[in-house]
Parts: structure tokens; sequence; C-alpha cells
């Protein structure tokens, strides 16, 4: 059933001057029938004016009576002979004026991507019109030279499941062009791709194979692991003892023993000899 018009201006008009249930009155202007007890109670639509349905053509005198008489009968709507106004049907997409110098932009960036797109399919996208589509397509728009193409997406001029629709019709539009060509040509169109792939090698059955258990892991001394590196460099030599003829000489009295000690035996000897002389020559 198709909707009254000002239901709740009607649902009190209904209240004041007829003898509805509740019910029926809901039921008539698709409202709640608490809704339709608060109007009655005065705690809604407080100081609405009744909408006489009788008046406008929703009900006629008859039906309200036959419902008046019967709570389980229901409200129908009154033929009405006025002729409905025509739906508008889906046209170009409606574009805000803040947003209509973006227009251009989107125009060159579906003409550069998307070439399959015909005029109309732009037009209604966009929003615009078939001559700004030529002038952006052959370079002639008075403003050519500050046309930057962006996406319409990213500008909010068109929506992005729109557009793939308008994408794919284009394409299907596109094959059967293609196909009605080579048709009247008498040219086969060749298969399809998925038929021309080989067929896929079978998988390869598992043989039992031999299983190699995996080899005992060497066991580890920590003082070996620990141990200090040996040093790379050779030990050093023992150095030589010195001779017996460098051992410390006693002091025996003699100033000159130390410096014997020092030269070798000949001067040595010399040494001794000068020293027996100056004492011969002092006695």
């Amino acid at each position: 059933m198709s909707q009254v018009l000002m239901p709740k201006a009607t649902a009190v008009w209904l209240i004041d001057n007829t003898a509805l249930t509740f019910d029926q009155v809901a039921d008539f202007c698709g409202l709640h029938p608490l809704e339709v007890q608060s109007i009655a109670d005065g705690d809604a639509a407080v100081g609405m004016v009744g909408y006489d349905p009788i008046t406008n053509g929703q009900l006629t005198k008859e039906e309200i009576e036959r419902c008046a008489t019967d709570a389980e009968a229901r409200l129908e709507l009154a033929e009405v002979n006025v002729p409905r106004p025509i739906a508008r049907t889906k046209g170009p997409r409606y574009t805000p004026v803040a947003r209509r110098q973006d227009r251009p932009d989107a125009i060159a960036w579906l003409v550069r991507n998307f070439p399959q797109l015909s005029d109309g399919q732009i037009s209604k996208l966009v929003g615009t019109t078939k001559p700004t589509i030529n002038g952006v397509r052959e370079r002639t728009h008075w403003n050519m030279n500050n046309i930057k193409p962006r996406d319409p997406v990213a500008l909010g001029l068109v929506a992005r499941d729109d557009l793939t629709a308008a994408i794919e019709k284009a394409n299907r539009a596109v094959e059967r062009a293609e196909k009605r060509k080579a048709k009247e040509a008498g040219i086969t169109l060749p298969v399809a791709a998925a038929a021309e792939e080989p067929a896929a090698e079978p998988i390869a059955t598992i043989v039992d194979m031999p299983v190699e258990e995996p080899a005992a892991e060497p066991s580890i001394d920590p003082d070996v692991v620990f141990a200090p590196r040996p040093s790379a460099e050779p030990p050093a030599e023992p150095e030589a003892e010195a001779p017996a003829a460098e051992a410390a000489v006693e002091d025996d009295g003699n100033p000159f023993a130390a410096l014997g000690s020092l030269l070798p035996a000949g001067s040595a000897s010399s040494a001794d000899d000068q020293s027996d002389d100056s004492e011969e020559k002092q006695d």
C-alpha cells in the first residue's frame, strides 16, 4: 500500500472525527499504535492541524463507516485519478558547483587511461557535455594549457564502483566489435589463452626411500673447548749462563780486583805485574 500524505496530520484528523481504533489509524497512516495513542493523549503532535483525507481524495466516507463498524477491518486508499508524476530517469551525474572546475582534469584522465570509454559513458560519469569531451580529446579546449589529468575518484566526481562498471561495459563492447569484424572478414579468432596452455604435468608419486638416521653428534669436552690457545711465537731460548770468568770477584782489598774482572786475561796478568813492580820499588 502506498504511503498517505502527511501521516501524522491525517492521524490527528481521524482520531478527532472518527470512531476508528488506534490499530486501524496506525495501519492506515504507517505509524506505531503507541505513537497514535500518544497523539490521542496529547503527548505528541501538539498543536498540529488535522489533514482531512476525504477532501484530498485519500479516503471515502463509506470506507470510514465500514471500518468503524468492524474493528478487524483495515482502511484502504481510494483510487486516485490524478496522474502521478513520472519518476526521473537516471541521467548525468550531478556535480557540485565547487567541483565543476575539476571536470576537464577528470575527462583528460579518462581519455588518456581508458580510450575505450565512449563519450556518452564519460558524460554520465563526470556530468559534462560531449563538446567538452571532444575539446579535451582533440586538445582544442579553451583552458587546455591548465588542464592536468587527475583521477576522478580522487577528485570526488565519480564513485569507484561506477567507474569499474563503465570500464567493464566498454571492454565488453570492444570485444563484441572485434568479433563482429572478424566474423565479417572470415577470420577465425584464436582460441582462448586458457586452452593454449599445456596441460599440467601429473604430480610424480612419492617413492618410499630409506630414511637416513642422523649421525650422532660428537661429545664436547669443556676442558678442551675452554683451554687457552697456544701462542704462535716459538718459546724463548734460555739465556746462556755467564762464563766463570765473569763471576763476581770477591773484594780482597785490592782496588784493581774489579778492574781485572773486566779486562781480558792477558791484560789482567799485565796489571798484576805492574802492581808487583810498584811494590818492589816501594820496598
